[in-house]
């Protein structure tokens, strides 16, 4: 699926210094999508970035355009606190 970019998130992704592929590499292969208030949906996956700790980066996607557009992006260390248990 193809995704559009907001302003918001491309400058999110500079500042937070998140590559593009890490971020086509959740959109594509998320470990969870997981539904938020509004409509949006928080494709997230546990990531390594180094030094042996996780991150969890979360992509905050509005599924009801067309394309889909990438609202903004973070990782956070509170993997508990956005995980969700099967």
């Amino acid at each position: 699926m193809k995704f559009k970019l907001s302003k918001h998130a491309e400058q999110e992704m500079d500042r937070r210094r998140i590559p593009p592929a890490l971020l086509q590499q959740v959109l594509s292969r998320p470990d969870q999508v997981v539904p938020m208030l509004g409509g949006l949906k928080a494709y997230q996956s546990k990531i390594d970035f180094g030094g042996g700790k996780n991150y969890l980066v979360r992509v905050i996607v509005a599924e009801d355009a067309n394309p889909p557009i990438v609202v903004t992006m973070y990782r956070t260390s509170k993997i508990s606190k956005y995980w969700r248990g099967i």
